[in-house]
């Protein structure tokens, strides 16, 4: 196994070093972090890391916050700052100016990384992957996050793998950019988009049966139905089960057979669209239910890691916390996993803080006490004996 050097001091504690080994696997082959200028660069790509992944660690709800600490407080300074210390303009500027590619590069390894260190836990129902949009609110100072004209928002749109829980793809545009035309760029041919009734779209459907791309997307209720042929219901909850067109003909019925699930769930029901045609009527049931992991995952992510707290004002910037923020997470499930077998939980999250913190201060109090008393370099002159 390549021996990986670490130059943080941070890693110095257990609990950190472990948390940031896989982050740490992938430095010599990411791109490399330059500068713009003939300033040399005032951290690489380990600290900035190092950094992100401290701020949503510590739930710090602004990036001046932080950097107080990492300025004030003993512990930040000598084990999370950079040599030299990281001062206000040089952070802000690098996440405006530069590090997208490079983080996005972490990201993507990371995921690859994840999905095959976590266990699958839906391996009958093939690779599921949950598309929904989630909005950021902004500052008016942001004209570049379009939403309404007295209100500023952008908008992640991700793709989420349901199989091992965590996220797998995204992009940023403003908030009223439209969701349908990511599910192309979010879900892979071979993969099968989960989808709420926002993504109702028949010359989608076609669309993605051509490409290859599987879809689970339910629809409207009042959607007109023109029936190729019903297949009999195979469990309690399902009340319809058919091959069906959708749409008004020759306005916008769609061109490729697809498959029409219906059934109730405490008396509401569920229209589910889909061209998974080898699943049972329950087992499409599940797949839609599945979707709600995107849901609470934002929730969770949004809730402890405040990655929706605005550290950065530009588009670039949003980015480069986004990433942050989603680059921890990962490293939180390989984390939970591989010393707990567990997926990521705020008691385990809460427990690597304090473990953090206890071993720091023992590195510090080892220091203190392992540190030779200093010598005086004033010696003492020998006296000469008297001559009589």
């Amino acid at each position: 196994m390549k021996r990986i050097k670490f130059y943080s001091k941070a890693f110095i504690l257990p609990s950190y070093r472990t948390l940031l080994q896989p982050f740490k696997l992938l430095v010599p082959s990411a791109p490399e972090l330059l500068s713009r200028s003939n300033k040399p660069l005032a951290m690489n790509l380990e600290e900035l890391v190092n950094i992100l992944v401290y701020f949503h660690l510590q739930e710090h709800s602004s990036g001046r916050a932080m950097l107080q600490e990492l300025k004030q407080d003993d512990l930040a300074k000598k084990m999370i700052a950079p040599e030299g210390g990281l001062s206000r303009s040089t952070f802000f500027e690098t996440l405006n100016e530069r590090g997208v590619e490079q983080l996005m590069f972490v990201f993507q390894e990371l995921q690859k990384q994840a999905a095959s260190i976590l266990p699958n836990q839906h391996p009958e129902l093939g690779k599921l992957v949950a598309v929904d949009g989630s909005l950021i609110e902004a500052v008016l100072s942001m004209h570049w996050a379009e939403y309404r004209s007295n209100s500023k928002k952008a908008k992640l749109h991700l793709g989420f793998d349901v199989s091992h829980g965590i996220p797998k793809k995204l992009s940023l545009t403003t908030g009223n950019g439209g969701e349908r035309p990511f599910v192309s760029h979010l879900v892979d041919p071979g993969e099968t988009g989960v989808l709420d009734r926002g993504y109702q779209d028949h010359h989608l459907f076609d669309q993605w049966q051509k490409d290859g791309r599987h879809y689970v997307c339910r629809i409207k209720a009042a959607t007109k139905k023109t029936v190729l042929e019903t297949f009999a219901s195979q469990d309690e909850t399902g009340f319809y089960d058919a091959k069906v067109l959708l749409g008004t003909k020759g306005i916008n019925q769609s061109q490729e057979p697809l498959r029409l699930v219906g059934y109730k769930v405490d008396g509401k029901q569920y229209w589910i669209a889909t061209d998974r045609f080898d699943l049972s009527a329950a087992q499409v049931a599940m797949v839609y239910k599945l979707r709600w992991d995107i849901e609470k995952f934002f929730g969770w992510w949004k809730r402890h890691l405040k990655v929706y707290h605005l550290i950065v004002r530009s588009e670039h910037g949003l980015m480069m916390q986004i990433l942050g923020g989603l680059i921890t997470y990962l490293l939180l499930a390989i984390y939970c996993h591989e010393q707990h077998g567990e997926p990521v939980s705020i008691n385990r999250v809460r427990e690597l803080r304090c473990q953090i913190r206890n071993e720091a201060l023992r590195a510090t109090e080892s220091r203190n006490t392992k540190r030779p008393p200093k010598k005086n370099k004033r010696l003492r002159r020998k006296r000469r004996p008297a001559r009589f």
